[in-house]
């Protein structure tokens, strides 16, 4: 079914009926793009509004928290969709596998985007990066080291916390040890890891942090940017991170698992010429400072600095794991949790 629309995108939503109902298919507007966005609006407004300042596009936006994939396909010709934003490598991969995106030659996305960040046949790009991490209790976490195999370790017993590992940041973590290790040994270590927590998987990543500061539990998996955002953007829980750090860990012989924001050209795009633009602009070295000094996340393009507070987490090492490779294996991480009763 169609994704529940947000507040402020109501009466979008009734324009681009309205003009379906009128002509029988999506009324390109010229010097306009649509983008449905699985991104908090506040993250991405201030990307948007200095594109339209730039480039004189405007930018309508649709958000919603899931759904937007199959909203796309449902739709059809007639859907208004110019661009969808992800925020997981998985909706990507799942955008080209509904047949919702059609591919993209640029030679400014091909030279912005490093390959392994991008689909080889040009149908998505990612924009930006985060890593799953540790959050730590600085009082009672001496260590400045954790491995993703040692969340098993029993000495952990009772002391992490973590949201659904249904989740997708979460899926695709466990899909990276599916990948890496294969499912028998993941599902081993998933055991582990669920053998070792705190509490039920519950709340998101700023809750990780919460139950940490409130004794809970002493270690957590969360991305990067909620412990930035909640240091120096979100002052009713500046706390939580203060009684925090963040540990970026590595797989054994690997490195630090990222995820990616990323983006697809819709398949029936009415304004594609404006959705590539906006494309090239996300990549350019103007958005990709605002993704690291807004949003605190990894810029995708090479040699943009990082925000102050990120680049204190230490240096990332990214796994080199291929996105494509996590993404074929989300199924089997999914299954593994179901399997495990790791959300019970």
């Amino acid at each position: 079914m169609p994704a529940p629309l947000r507040r402020g995108s109501t009466r979008l939503a009734a324009f681009f009926a309205l003009s379906v109902l009128a002509s029988g298919t999506a009324v390109a507007q010229s010097g306009e793009v649509n983008v449905y966005s699985y991104r908090e609006a506040k993250l991405v407004q201030p990307l948007f509004e200095a594109f339209t300042k730039q480039t004189g596009i405007k930018v309508n936006l649709i958000s919603a928290s899931a759904g937007l994939e199959q909203r796309i396909a449902t739709e059809g010709a007639n859907s208004p969709a110019d661009v969808l934003l992800t925020v997981d490598l998985g909706r990507l991969t799942e955008a080209v596998r509904l047949g919702i995106s059609q591919p993209v030659r640029s030679d400014i996305l091909e030279k912005a985007v490093p390959a392994p960040y991008r689909d080889a046949g040009g149908h998505w790009f990612g924009i930006s990066q985060r890593a799953r991490v540790i959050y730590a209790a600085k009082d009672r976490v001496k260590q400045d080291t954790i491995s993703y195999e040692e969340l098993a370790d029993p000495k952990w017993k009772g002391k992490i916390c973590i949201r659904s590992g249904q989740h997708m940041y979460n899926n695709a973590l466990f899909a990276a040890v599916v990948a890496k290790f294969g499912e028998a040994e993941a599902e081993e270590w998933m055991k582990g890891l669920r053998a070792n927590l705190a509490q039920k998987p519950s709340g998101g990543d700023r809750e990780v942090a919460r139950d940490i500061a409130a004794g809970k539990c002493d270690i957590g998996l969360a991305n990067t940017y909620y412990w930035a955002l909640m240091l120096n953007n979100e002052p009713d829980k500046k706390a939580w991170a203060e009684a925090t750090k963040v540990i970026l860990p590595t797989f054994r012989d690997g490195g630090t698992h990222v995820n990616l924001s990323g983006v697809v050209v819709a398949k029936h795009a009415p304004n594609k010429a404006n959705a590539v633009r906006l494309i090239e602009w996300l990549v350019g070295e103007q958005a990709q400072r605002l993704y690291a000094d807004v949003n605190y996340e990894y810029p995708v393009r090479e040699g943009v600095p990082l925000n102050p507070t990120v680049a204190s987490f230490g240096t990332l090492k990214k796994d080199p794991m291929p996105i494509t490779k996590i993404a074929d294996h989300k199924r089997a991480a999914a299954n593994l949790v179901d399997k495990i009763g790791f959300d019970n």
